[in-house]
């Protein structure tokens, strides 16, 4: 019996996923609850399971393709057998096709009969050589295979020419030089296609504007390396810099309120709760999971929090209600090298905090020229609800709080 395999609602506002990846190809053997396909949507990703233990019998639906929330994307005949075929993942994950090639063979004497045949000799040919014997339209056996273990590259392919066997002189009076001019179509991923929906949303609807300043991190990088062994042995996270920030956003959204309102309507909605979002490099690209409640967090708890985002964000795990809600957001280009940035808001959020690169740069204090750990962060804000004068004063509020840590215990 035939049992549909139906896209699930995988949220309240998703009515379509995109087909990232099939695990198993058609006439495969599965199992009860084995997940047999990967669905994204524009918020996370997801993956499908097996109804029924038995054969993945048919694939409507194939890799890149889009599909309606309830459609049916393929079939699993219950209690068939198939074959025990390794998942799609890993056939598309790079594996070298095998292929037969005949050995090469000495010249006999002319006075020899018929030439006995030589065992054909195994070529590996390797993903990026076998993209580009496509693309010119060459088989395997028709390139010498110059890699270790009979294998053919990517440079063999290259540096092939007509005359390369059997002396056929080259007609070709001007060679276009050696070197790959190949492209690639890949459907653009639901996640990529929400990510530049909203940002587009954002220039077009709100008036953005950035203000700068610099943050001077010896207090804060000090007072870290004072306690990172005690903090490590009692909480079992690294102390980093952003449980600093979120600490510090905190402090100063309670003082600017506006930057952690939104317009809704012809109305500002004022948030009296904070929910920080924090910008990390996941399998799919940058996601921006919540830290809800900010305010009542300690920094072991916001550190183990941001931690467990980074490793989901990487396996594409993170659930989609933790991506929503959030009423302010930090993005930390530093890690990346970003030196300086204009960070695009969220909407409907109203402010964005852009944190970037330390360097040791020359400062001036008390008429001496030092050198210290210097920070530019950068506030982008939505002018319609916030005026230039709060936005200022939220990043000083921002770099007097970093500069003397003491003030978030002390809440001054």
């Amino acid at each position: 019996m035939a049992l549909e395999l139906i896209v699930p609602k995988v949220g309240e506002s998703i009515t379509e996923v995109q087909i990232v990846q099939w695990l198993f190809p058609e006439g495969a053997q599965v199992e009860r609850d084995q997940n047999i396909a990967v669905l994204e949507t524009d918020k996370a990703t997801v993956e499908l399971p097996s109804p029924v233990a038995g054969v993945l019998s048919k694939i409507l639906v194939e890799k890149g393709q889009i599909a309606k929330v309830g459609a049916v994307i393929g079939y699993v005949e219950e209690g068939a057998k198939g074959t025990a075929a390794p998942s799609a993942g890993a056939q598309s994950a790079g594996a070298p096709n095998t292929v037969a090639q005949p050995a090469p063979q000495s010249e006999a004497p002319k006075s020899q009969g018929n030439l006995q045949g030589t065992p054909a000799k195994s070529i590996t040919v390797m993903p990026a050589a076998a993209k580009l014997l496509a693309e010119k339209g060459l088989q395997a056996s028709d390139v010498t295979a110059t890699g270790p273990g009979n294998r053919l590259l990517k440079e063999d392919v290259l540096g092939h020419s007509p005359a390369a066997k059997g002396n056929v002189p080259s007609m070709v009076s001007n060679p276009i030089p050696a070197g790959s001019r190949s492209e690639e179509t890949v459907p653009m991923s639901m996640l990529r296609k929400k990510v530049a929906e909203r940002l587009v949303q954002a220039q077009q609807t709100a008036a953005l504007l950035t203000t700068f300043n610099e943050i001077d991190m010896t207090e804060a990088m000090e007072l870290r390396k004072r306690h990172q062994d005690a903090f490590v042995k009692k909480y079992g996270v690294k102390l980093g810099f952003m449980s600093f920030f979120v600490k510090a956003a905190v402090e100063a959204l309670k003082a600017i309120p506006q930057i952690n309102a939104e317009i809704r309507g012809e109305s500002i909605i004022y948030k009296h709760y904070y929910d920080i979002g924090v910008a990390v490099g996941g399998g799919k690209g940058l996601v921006v999971p919540v830290i809800r409640n900010a305010e009542s967090l300690g920094f072991a708890q916001i550190e183990n929090t941001i931690a467990d985002f980074g490793k989901r964000a990487q396996a594409n795990t993170i659930k989609l209600e933790e991506l929503q809600g959030g009423t302010f957001t930090i993005s930390n280009g530093g890690v990346f090298g970003s030196l300086l940035s204009t960070p695009i808001v969220n909407p409907p959020q109203s402010g964005v905090l852009g944190l970037h690169a330390i360097q040791d740069r020359p400062v001036a204090r008390e008429g001496q020229v030092v050198i210290r750990p210097m920070m530019y962060v950068a506030l982008t804000y939505d002018h319609r609800i916030v005026d230039g004068r709060e936005a200022v004063t939220f990043l000083k509020r921002i770099k007097e709080t970093l500069e003397d840590p003491a003030r978030i215990l002390l809440e001054v």
